[in-house]
């Protein structure tokens, strides 16, 4: 074994994002935030794992699913509103861009996923995908330290939910979909793990939680917020 250090993790093969955004929506948003040259790298970023590609191209339908299930996913998009903002919101107030290349690209490559996992979630849901709530951070986006730690317990905290309501679908098609995304951030959580410095992989298996406690950590952060009611043209900073 020689003493060179790990490579940096990489992104399986797979469909660029701009590929799998066939309506322009994503690199949009991306655009508005990241601006045309962040976009344009992005472009080219492959979402690996044939599972998630395939839900993808072919989302799974939730009309007439079993109510629970509706209600699992509804949290699930509410949850990756969360982390897509959070990951956005750090590059809004330019700690991202203060940070390392390799610390840049994790960010810039998960916060890219979360788009997508969100705009999987809004297909899957349909006219049942509930609104993008309001995020307040407080502050966490503006410290490089505070957010990569904060980014390791919510990428823990998301594979700990999936793996607690994967297997309590009933609709099928929507297991696959539920278990692609499983996997997809297990692998955030692992990336998100080495870049701050922690055992990658700290147990052998994980401890599944429920939404009741999924919902109790959030709540504990308060990054769930009222909108607050602004004067005169103005926009309140570092909100979601």
């Amino acid at each position: 074994m020689s003493g060179d250090a790990d490579p940096a993790p990489r992104v399986d093969d797979g469909l660029t994002l701009e590929e799998l955004d066939a309506d322009g929506a994503l690199l949009e948003a991306i655009d508005s935030v990241y601006g045309d040259s962040r976009a344009d790298l992005l472009r080219k970023a492959a979402f690996g794992g044939a599972a998630l590609l395939g839900v993808l191209a072919r989302p799974p339908d939730a009309t007439g699913a079993p109510k629970k299930d509706t209600a699992v996913l509804k949290f699930d998009l509410v949850f990756e509103y969360l982390q897509s903002s959070f990951y956005l919101g750090a590059v809004r107030v330019g700690t991202v861009q203060r940070m390392a290349p390799e610390k840049a690209r994790w960010a810039h490559v998960l916060g890219a996923h979360e788009l997508a996992h969100v705009a999987i979630l809004r297909k899957v849901l349909g006219r049942d995908a509930v609104k993008k709530p309001f995020f307040n951070f407080r502050g966490v986006t503006e410290s490089e330290s505070a957010f990569t730690r904060t980014a390791v317990a919510m990428e823990d905290l998301t594979v700990a939910m999936l793996a607690g309501q994967a297997p309590k679908f009933e609709n099928r098609a929507l297991v696959s979909a539920v278990f692609s995304l499983l996997t997809t951030e297990a692998r955030h959580a692992a990336w998100a793990r080495r870049i701050a410095g922690f055992t990658p992989v700290a147990n052998a298996f994980d401890e599944p939680k429920t939404l009741a406690e999924v919902d109790r950590v959030v709540r504990a952060t308060r990054f769930i917020a009222s909108r607050p009611r602004t004067r005169g043209r103005g926009k309140p900073r570092y909100s979601g």
